[in-house]
């Protein structure tokens, strides 16, 4: 058996996979990534989009800061960049990339090709190799390879699972017969918990088989969007040429259907099937549990340009095919329908990431670290900011640095691991802007103010593009002090011509106000000030929306920035690693038991789990002083 040695093992082609061999190759690491097919490395077997609403558009944007491949590719892949929420506030807006799936696939294997320090091995994993409770490499059918890192990545293919009504396979997503069985065995044995998670996808149909006229338009965003800084708008789709998205709804024709045939739906018939997401339910999930609703929305968007085919959104099913086709004909546009692939669910492990540490190495077995939907989140943008995450935190550790740990109020990919490792995930876990208690500080336009200064101390930002945003940054504070020097008139005959209902409301604005003070106003905007300050015009769009955003939002900002300051105290509050929380007196059972399991670093950390309540937190702290006096980072 031949043997191989490297600095560092990433197992699983899919977006965790690809987003930890890229930044740890960039970091200096010999790194090896391990796939069931070459061909299917950056392939997206669900919806063909990166980012949309509930945070993900912002996590690629943070991708993109930290400098992870998502967002790059996704810009140059687009069929059509949208904002959504454009009408809502801020912290809700985020972008959404429709890609093509064909191109995105074919772009990513062409970088990992030519990334220097990473290797491809296709093959199947059967066994991790562990001494002492370290892992130190993999074995495959015919070959070791040793590393002093492994990082896991499995996505959906541990032990899965594909339903069509009472047809049950064992195969990965898209009928991928290569799966991975044995890892799953040989992790309970090692002491991890795993959970069967379901998700499921959506038939596709050629394009060419639907009456659009049917339906309506969806059309993108005319701004000038993008994901990645290292994008060129001049090479990105122009809006003229990007394709459009169609929507129509389900009726009640289609709800008798499903209603008739649910019998034949495994999240029904099948006891002890693994738990679906919440936020992405199947149709038959809508119908059987929100029956009030007379009708639900499915998105017609296009999968590639290589391609004849539509993906339905919100068409996700596990129904059998004969059910599936009943429903198409019963859709206005789709009642011709030929169809290119049918809707599945799959079911598979996950494990529980409260036993993950915060730079995601697992807490039973060292140098072992875990990303993505292995980690039961599901979104390829949430399995592409662990993935990033991890390869960061493995190559630190590799360097004796200390770990990357991002903070709620820095990151939604902050958000989004304390979640996992801090709360237990029953179900698979999607990131949205309510988990971020901080959201209006994690918006999409200002991403790379809060992140780029870490990305540089990193190493990974080329220090000509740091001192380019450092001369930007002056520029921008530059701009911010002259909308408060330059004064205008609001009963100047200019200024009413742009904003006719502004001396309507002269307890706010006097006679004489300052730019800064009329931009609090919603619908007033630095474009609408190129006259009196010639200098906006050298702002880049995403620029300007900062400063606008900052300005309108002045008030809820300090707010936030208050609270976080607040909050720190409690994140400086460390929490012994010897410490035994059943001998703490007065705790809850049940805060014992979870305080034992997750072992959280800080009382901020311990105040977050589920079923630890506030009079556990005092409790804690006043044993803290009275036990651990030496510790001098006690909130008094």
């Amino acid at each position: 058996m031949s043997k191989k040695n490297y600095d560092l093992i990433v197992i699983g082609g899919g977006h965790a996979g690809i987003e930890a061999a890229f930044i740890s190759a960039k970091l200096g690491k010999k790194v090896v990534l391990i796939t069931l097919d070459k061909n299917k490395i950056g392939f997206m077997p669900c919806n063909p989009r990166i980012g949309g609403g509930g945070g993900k558009g912002i996590v690629a944007r943070e991708i993109d800061a930290l400098r992870g491949m998502m967002g790059l590719v996704a810009d140059a892949t687009a069929l059509q960049f949208k904002l959504l929420n454009a009408s809502s506030g801020p912290a809700i807006q985020s972008l959404r990339v429709q890609s093509d799936k064909v191109a995105y696939a074919r772009y990513m294997q062409k970088m990992i090709a030519e990334q220097e320090n990473l290797e491809v091995i296709e093959g199947a994993v059967q066994n991790l190799l562990i001494k002492d409770n370290v892992v130190y490499g993999v074995e495959l059918k015919n070959q070791k390879i040793t590393a002093q890192i492994v990082i896991l990545t499995t996505g959906t293919y541990l032990q899965p699972l594909t339903y069509r009504g009472k047809e049950i396979k064992i195969e990965g997503p898209d009928g991928e017969k290569k799966v991975v069985n044995g890892l799953s065995q040989q992790l309970q044995t090692l002491g991890f918990n795993l959970k069967r998670f379901k998700t499921g996808t959506c038939p596709r149909v050629l394009r060419d088989s639907i009456d659009f006229s049917q339906t309506k338009l969806e059309p993108g965003t005319n701004l000038p969007l993008k994901f990645s800084s290292r994008s060129k708008l001049e090479n990105l789709l122009p809006f003229t040429k990007q394709k459009p998205c169609h929507l129509l709804y389900t009726n009640e024709k289609i709800h008798q259907i499903i209603r008739e045939n649910l019998h034949l739906s495994p999240i029904l018939y099948k006891e002890n099937i693994g738990v679906g997401p919440r936020y992405c339910p199947s149709l038959e999930h809508k119908i059987f549990y929100f029956a009030e609703k007379e009708r639900h929305q499915v998105f017609l968007e296009e999968e590639s340009e290589e391609l004849n085919t539509i993906y339905l959104q919100g068409f996700s099913t596990s129904l059998p095919v004969e059910v599936q086709e009943k429903i198409l004909k019963n859709l206005p546009g789709l009642e011709r329908a030929r169809v290119e692939k049918w809707g599945y669910a799959i079911e598979y492990d996950a494990i529980d990431a409260t036993q993950l540490k915060k730079n995601l190495e697992t807490k039973l077995i060292k140098n072992l670290f875990m990303a993505g939907q292995l980690n039961g989140t599901s979104g390829y943008e949430e399995a592409a900011a662990q993935g990033l995450l991890a390869g960061i935190n493995a190559s630190r550790k590799i360097d004796k640095q200390n770990p990357l740990i991002l903070g709620r109020d820095q990151a939604y990919i902050g958000v989004l691991i304390d979640d996992l490792v801090t709360k237990e995930i029953n179900e698979p876990y999607r990131l949205l802007t309510s988990r971020a208690e901080y959201r209006l500080l994690l918006r999409h336009d200002n991403v790379y103010t809060r992140l780029w200064p870490i990305t540089y101390e990193l190493g990974l930002l080329p220090k000509e593009e740091w001192i380019n945003f450092c001369q930007r940054k002056i520029f921008i504070e530059k701009v911010i002090q002259r909308l408060k020097e330059v004064k205008v008139f609001t009963d100047d005959p200019q200024i009413l011509s742009l904003f006719p209902n502004l001396n309507n409301n002269q307890k706010k604005f006097h006679r004489k106000v300052s730019i800064y003070d009329l931009l609090k106003k919603n619908e007033i905007f630095l474009s609408h000030f190129f006259f009196w300050l010639p200098e906006i015009k050298q702002l880049s769009w995403e620029e300007a929306r900062e400063i606008e955003v900052n300005i309108k939002y002045e008030g809820y900002i300090k707010r936030q920035i208050e609270e976080v300051q607040r909050s720190h105290k409690y994140e400086k509050k460390s929490l012994p690693k010897d410490i035994n929380y059943s001998q703490v007196s007065n705790l809850s059972t049940e805060a014992r038991e979870k305080l034992n399991k997750i072992r959280p670093n800080t009382l901020g950390q311990a105040m977050r789990i589920s079923g630890v309540n506030p009079t556990d937190i005092q409790i804690l702290n006043f044993y803290l002083r009275r036990i651990y006096p030496n510790l001098n980072n006690g909130i008094d």
